[in-house]
């Protein structure tokens, strides 16, 4: 769906971040991209709403367990399936969940070298196989079968159509034309 440069609608996606933050002040901090704003700090927002996606980067969904996230998260869009994908380099962390359009948790899955396999939910997707299957296997002495931030980049295409290491799909997206607003919550 962002292939073709699709247009931003501005006012739906202030009014998404707005939703997210009820009570907040919010202050406008412009433009930006996919690639620079994809981890905000914490009182910050970077959204995006076009023709049939919305893209939310916010820390409130940077959670161990991902089905700990705030539902006011999941249900800011009604009636859509919900994505939700954080991963942390500094300690190999990569989580993921999908929640179906009614609200249902469909898949979620949280692991670290340091943790295990943290949370581990429904049906495995495809783009899985390889990796539990030990064909992305690291180092004899790697506390997990594959490493999170390989098994993340896949999964981020399988979900998104885009990665921000590796090989991006001929079809995909590059995170540097997902254009973004920011927003200061306050």
């Amino acid at each position: 769906m962002l292939r073709g440069e699709p247009e931003l609608d501005e006012e739906a996606t202030a009014d998404l971040v707005a939703r997210l933050h009820p009570r907040a002040a919010l202050t406008e901090l412009g433009y930006g991209d996919l690639l620079e704003n994809p981890n905000p700090p914490d009182r910050e927002a970077w959204a995006a709403v076009y023709p049939g996606v919305a893209i939310v980067c916010t820390s409130r969904v940077a959670k161990d367990r991902p089905t700990d996230i705030d539902p006011a998260i999941l249900g800011a869009m009604p009636g859509r399936t919900t994505y939700v994908a954080a991963m942390h380099s500094v300690v190999d962390w990569f989580a993921y969940a999908i929640w179906d359009a009614d609200g249902e948790l469909v898949r979620s899955l949280s692991l670290s070298p340091d943790d295990g396999i943290i949370e581990d939910v429904g049906e495995r997707r495809d783009f899985e196989a390889p990796y539990w299957a030990g064909e992305h296997a690291e180092e004899d002495d790697y506390p997990l079968p594959f490493h999170p931030l390989d098994f993340g980049e896949d999964a981020l295409v399988d979900l998104f159509g885009f990665c921000f290491e590796g090989d991006l799909p001929h079809d995909g997206t590059d995170v540097e034309d997902v254009t973004l607003l920011g927003f200061r919550v306050g």
